[in-house]
């Protein structure tokens, strides 16, 4: 294999010297590098609108948002995709995770893995992958054949393929129906892209992620309505949520919580519109779930 043409394995000139320098000025150095991935994502904005309106289409008519990745790329999809259900309240064959390796990968290198086309395809195939998922192909060389495999595979079927890698121009960015690709550029050091690519991976993938959610209608305002009351803390915010939303009293957001399952969006709107728990879940049912179209009618 050779990693000459890979962006991401070049030798980044800038930090050539950083086993010398003191903490303090070492990790100044690493922010500085960090500064520019923010710039870098700016970017392919559009791209990722893309890729957001995409998904929110495809979950809207029972479809999935399934990413597939290896090593880093593939733990923070995991990442992504199991803090909706806790987030959002969403289903959690919603939003899936792979990785090269399996459960095994998530916590340890699992050898070989991710040069295999093959098994790409197959973990795709075992979730029974159709043209109504979105997947989205994680690879910060661009090149991986685990993630390329899937990729294909998807393609293979009339499912649309999403690819986020920091290689413009590389296989799996020319494979993708949404190309994005943000130029990190070299790493701090050389080849070790869990840092600026998986952070870029990890500002994209919460765009990604978040947006959809946004155009499902789980977020009113930039109060996350749909969180699941799961343990105190998230009691808690519940219960704030509603207060924020409605300008009623901590004792009335409790009341009216737990005459809903303390499920905020429904409370939210047996406030607004004056109403009962089995009306308001009606009327939010009848709006496709977002508040404001719901308070509108």
């Amino acid at each position: 294999m050779d990693l000459s043409n890979i962006a991401t394995e070049q030798r980044n000139e800038r930090t050539e010297h950083i086993d010398r320098l003191d903490t303090l000025e070492m990790v100044k150095l690493i922010n500085s590098e960090d500064k520019q991935v923010a710039y870098a994502v700016e970017k392919v904005l559009p791209q990722v609108a893309e890729a957001i309106e995409s998904a929110a289409e495809r979950l809207k008519v029972g479809g999935r948002l399934i990413y597939v990745g290896c090593g880093t790329s593939g733990r923070l999809g995991i990442l992504d995709a199991v803090e909706c259900p806790p987030t959002f309240s969403t289903d959690p064959s919603m939003v899936l995770g792979l990785i090269a390796g399996g459960t095994t990968a998530i916590f340890s290198a699992v050898e070989g893995a991710e040069d295999s086309y093959e098994l790409g395809a197959k973990d795709l195939e075992e979730k029974k992958l159709s043209d109504r998922d979105l997947v989205v192909g994680l690879a910060a060389s661009g090149r991986t054949p685990y993630v390329i495999g899937a990729m294909k595979y998807a393609r293979s079927i009339g499912c649309k393929v999403v690819g986020v890698t920091s290689c413009p121009g590389s296989e799996i960015d020319e494979l993708a129906d949404i190309g994005i690709a943000p130029e990190t550029g070299p790493e701090v050091i050389t080849g070790s892209t869990r840092l600026k690519s998986g952070t870029a991976e990890k500002m994209i993938l919460n765009m990604i992620s978040t947006g959809t959610m946004i155009k499902l209608g789980k977020v009113y305002g930039n109060l996350m309505v749909d969180v699941k009351a799961s343990n105190e803390k998230l009691v808690n915010r519940c219960e704030t949520i509603v207060q924020r939303a409605t300008g009623v009293t901590r004792e009335v957001a409790v009341e009216t919580l737990k005459k809903c399952d303390y499920k905020p969006k429904v409370a939210i709107v047996m406030i607004k519109k004056g109403v009962e728990a089995d009306k308001a879940q009606s009327i939010l049912a009848d709006a496709g779930g977002i508040i404001s179209d719901a308070l509108s009618e």
